[in-house]
């Protein structure tokens, strides 16, 4: 709770204002309101989107949609003039980008359209960022101080956290973030799971865990987006989100500098848990840019499961 300020305050607290109460130091409040500000253009960019493919692939060989080129170029050229980042890092690009005059305090990650592929139907769909002080070629624990999420649904919402808990904000019709939940914490153990990757690809010790977590009830919820996956085991607080190895992609589909870490940070904060099957996905040294790992992340008794499993 910041300064009585609990969910069922009857006043309105915008997001420039929380981080001023929370005491996040000035350069990074600014630097997390400009980025959710880029928020509102890149959902303007969605809904505005003719649905074609750009005509070329990115840098991983996917198809590649103009929302992404767009919403990538909209980001860069924003943290170009804010003053306070010296490089970026996008999932659009080929490699890291000097994007400042060199004393800049951070370093910025982005995915900047989580999801593209699901545009067409009109599933949600996120941009993903992640905040540096260090080098990005280090282990997370040592360099992020702040990462956050833009669920683009029904409501444009927004996590964040800069080491101070993890809160949700709303868009609301003025424009503005404003806070819907605060000090999120995931219970000890959920209810659900959204599992990645073909049943047929999967190795037989992520085979018998996802089985364990089928006869103990659990409930199946993906949508084949991470950010939406992700923000329901947060939202609902508890469960859990899974990439695995497969057997043909030992090091499976997701990026560890633009969707595992930052996401890994911020459940973390909410007194989850994310690993690669062995060790914690914030203790994994980046080194290179389109560096992948498998990712059990949530409830730490479904992570703690999966770390038993994939040992035997």
């Amino acid at each position: 709770m910041v300064d009585g300020i609990n969910n069922h305050t009857r006043f309105i607290v915008d997001l420039r204002r929380h981080m001023w109460m929370s005491g996040i130091e000035v350069e990074l409040r600014r630097l997390i309101w400009q980025i959710a500000v880029v928020g509102k253009y890149i959902s303007a960019k969605i809904h505005e989107s003719n649905r074609k493919l750009a005509g070329f692939k990115n840098v991983y060989g996917e198809d590649q949609l103009a929302l992404d080129r767009i919403s990538d170029d909209i980001l860069k050229n924003m943290l170009r003039n804010s003053g306070f980042v010296r490089e970026y890092a996008s999932e659009e690009q080929e490699d890291i980008i000097t994007i400042g005059q060199g004393q800049e305090q951070y370093i910025v990650t982005a995915d900047p359209v989580d999801g593209s592929s699901l545009v067409d139907t009109n599933l949600a769909i996120g941009t993903i960022i992640g905040i540096h002080r260090n080098s990005i070629f280090d282990c997370g624990k040592n360099s992020m101080v702040a990462a956050l999420y833009i669920t683009y649904g029904p409501l444009i919402t927004m996590i964040y956290s800069a080491g101070k808990g993890v809160h949700e904000f709303v868009l609301d019709r003025e424009g503005e973030y404003v806070l819907s939940e605060e000090n999120i914490r995931l219970n000890e153990r959920g209810s659900i799971f959204s599992p990645g990757g073909l049943r047929k690809d999967w190795t037989d010790s992520h085979h018998r865990y996802i089985d364990k977590l089928e006869a103990d009830g659990y409930k199946l919820r993906y949508s084949g987006g991470f950010v939406p996956d992700i923000n329901q085991v947060i939202i609902k607080r508890g469960g859990l989100f899974t990439y695995p190895a497969l057997k043909k992609s030992p090091q499976g589909k997701l990026r560890l500098l633009f969707e595992l870490q930052p996401m890994a940070f911020i459940v973390e904060q909410a007194g989850g848990m994310a690993t690669d099957g062995k060790d914690d996905i914030l203790s994994l040294k980046v080194n290179s840019v389109n560096q992948r790992s498998p990712i059990y992340i949530g409830s730490r008794t479904e992570v703690t499961m999966a770390r038993e499993f994939l040992s035997q």
